[in-house]
């Protein structure tokens, strides 16, 4: 017997070699009906929400909880017995706001939170009684505005001692789920509030300390621009902004188009990616067309407008030389290594009280 089977049948814990292992073979990749979403989340177009925390952080109105419902409902969409944990320290997501994704209400578990040591014993509870193979999903909104039981309890005492408590049970929280969640390949979305940085070109931060950045696989800051019809405001356009991935490059911008009219533009950004891909081209100004990979000729011309749909767009993203090009434009363990590159270091991300 060599030194490698002794091993394996030495211990507690079941051992396997990692080309063995069925642990990161068997990931769940939820695949969403937004292109961008998926891009955002794995860097590929047939990819998705995964096991592990997601961290979705922004300022207020910044598409936060629509984004984070969109995942829930692909997730409970895909498993018809999935259960959806919600956490709630905000009550801003109504059953309405629900029903507007398609979510079974009937499915989701309400579990309304007032401090950080709520969550956390909760949560552990739950999680030891889900075994592997379960199909949950896990909501929290949001972990940016939750109190430690500390200041809640000088609150009551009216006591206006500064707060230090709050870093830490934050910390122990992630330390305590973050194996467990992957463990059981859970999906985990956390969402987070942001705050500026002091200096002459302030940047948005993470709040919440570094336990959260630490567990995340990853990190979204979303910001908001306006989308206008001449002076007309008709909409929002929000981009995705890849603070931390283990999965997509670091600082890829994924962008987002939302109408009051007609809610998520479903191909958001892909006009631009198919650009630049050289699949589509521009024959005459506000004029696209898709270009034949074979013999090079131009196919029929279509106005900005009329690309958003299956047979144009759709069409461009079913092409292998697009899903190559977005791999190696955004999928970090595909560009990455095909360059010979090592991935980008991570960057200190929150300036909180440990």
């Amino acid at each position: 017997m060599s030194l490698l089977d002794t091993l394996k049948k030495t211990g507690s814990l079941v051992s396997t070699t990692m080309a063995e292992s069925d642990f990161f073979k068997n990931r769940d990749e939820i695949k969403t009906e937004i292109p961008a979403l998926n891009v955002a989340l794995s860097g590929d177009l047939d990819g998705g929400l995964s096991s592990g925390t997601l961290m979705v952080s922004g300022a207020s109105k910044s598409f936060k909880t629509a984004v984070s419902l969109y995942m829930v409902a692909a997730y409970m969409k895909k498993y018809k017995d999935a259960i959806c944990i919600f956490y709630d320290s905000e009550f801003g997501s109504t059953p309405e706001y629900f029903l507007t994704y398609g979510i079974d209400l009937d499915r989701v578990l309400h579990l309304p939170i007032e401090h950080v040591e709520q969550l956390k014993f909760d949560l552990v509870k739950k999680l030891e009684a889900i075994k592997s193979g379960d199909k949950v999903v896990i909501l929290i909104d949001s972990i940016g505005n939750i109190a430690s039981k500390k200041e809640l309890d000088d609150a009551i005492d009216e006591k206006s001692v500064a707060d230090l408590s709050r870093a830490k049970a934050l910390k122990s929280f992630w330390r305590l789920v973050t194996g467990k969640i992957t463990n059981r390949n859970i999906p985990l979305i956390a969402i987070n509030h942001v705050y500026k940085e002091m200096g002459l070109y302030p940047k948005d931060i993470v709040g919440g300390g570094t336990g959260g950045i630490y567990a995340a696989n990853a990190i979204w800051i979303i910001s908001k621009s306006q989308e206008k019809d001449g002076t007309d405001l008709v909409g929002f356009n929000f981009t995705i902004n890849i603070e931390k991935s283990r999965t997509v490059v670091e600082r890829s911008k994924i962008p987002l188009t939302v109408r009051f009219d007609s809610g998520i533009d479903k191909y958001s950004g892909m006009l631009d990616l198919a650009l630049e891909s050289g699949i589509v081209q521009k024959p005459s100004n506000g004029w696209y067309c898709i270009v034949d990979q074979e013999t090079g000729e131009f196919g029929p011309k279509k106005r900005a407008a009329e690309t958003g749909t299956d047979e144009f767009l759709g069409k461009v993203l079913a092409m292998p030389k697009f899903q190559e090009f977005i791999k190696n434009k955004y999928r970090l363990t595909y560009s990455q290594n095909k360059k010979g590159l090592l991935p980008p270091v991570d960057e200190t991300l929150d300036t909180d009280e440990e």
